[in-house]
């Protein structure tokens, strides 16, 4: 268990079952299970909002899912003819600057409804909140927030108004995903963000200097009071076994 919890809380694209499995002498299915496990004690839900110092966050929102490219062509038509919804999970970040901490969660769509009422959970009154374009973070200077974008068919970035922190974590989440884990199940995605929410809250900064002994020690701190049956974690709870 020791041994998963080090491999998982530092290496920078996280570990496959399989190769958990392979490194620690046990099946793959027990590797899965004991990954989720330690995915469960990674979650940290702090109760402090963001921004509560009066610093900057950053908000966007990622479309997580398959490539409609690498589809085979019978896929590809059946999407394109609106037959089958698009297979894409949506999950919405925050970037607190000052804290140079993250938070994310998955949502259920991108209406301003859903998305605002997440920022209003969990960034605190008063704070600056930088955002793209998208028409569903409008208003948000009515909710006692100073609010700027910056439109990404013009620019990136004008001054301190940019959403690039938020974005170099969806490229880390992404490039572990597609990478490591290679198929995730809309179902799981919620663990895996805690697990990329950690290493990158946790990583090595100039203020910071966190070693792989810390992570691994913050890591071990959080297992009390957290447990996740294979009954809740394949969606089956309450089943009766046949």
């Amino acid at each position: 268990w020791l041994t998963a919890m080090g491999l998982l809380a530092n290496c920078k694209n996280g570990i496959s079952s399989y190769e958990l499995a392979k490194d620690i002498g046990i099946t793959q299915k027990s590797a899965w299970f004991m990954l989720h496990r330690i995915r469960e004690a990674m979650k940290n839900k702090s109760v402090l909002k963001m921004g509560s110092s009066g610093g900057p966050v950053e908000v966007d929102e990622a479309f997580l899912g398959p490539n409609p490219k690498k589809m085979r062509a019978r896929k590809r038509l059946e999407l394109k003819n609106g037959m089958k919804d698009t297979p894409k999970a949506i999950v919405m970040g925050m970037l607190d600057r000052d804290a140079r901490k993250v938070r994310a969660t998955v949502v259920p769509n991108v209406t301003r409804a859903t998305l605002q009422n997440e920022i209003l959970n969990h960034i605190a009154g008063g704070s600056t909140v930088y955002t793209d374009g998208y028409q569903a973070y409008d208003r948000l200077a009515a909710k006692a927030y100073i609010h700027e974008t910056v439109n990404h068919v013009d620019e990136y970035v004008r001054g301190q108004v940019h959403t690039q922190g938020i974005e170099n974590f969806w490229s880390l989440l992404k490039r572990t995903l597609r990478g490591t884990y290679v198929a995730v199940e809309p179902f799981h995605l919620d663990q895996y963000l805690s697990e990329q929410v950690f290493r990158f809250n946790n990583r090595a900064t100039k203020d910071n200097p966190l070693t792989d002994a810390d992570r691994f020690a913050l890591a071990v701190s959080q297992i009390s009071g957290k447990r996740l049956t294979y009954a809740e974690l394949t969606g089956k709870v309450g089943e009766i076994p046949v």
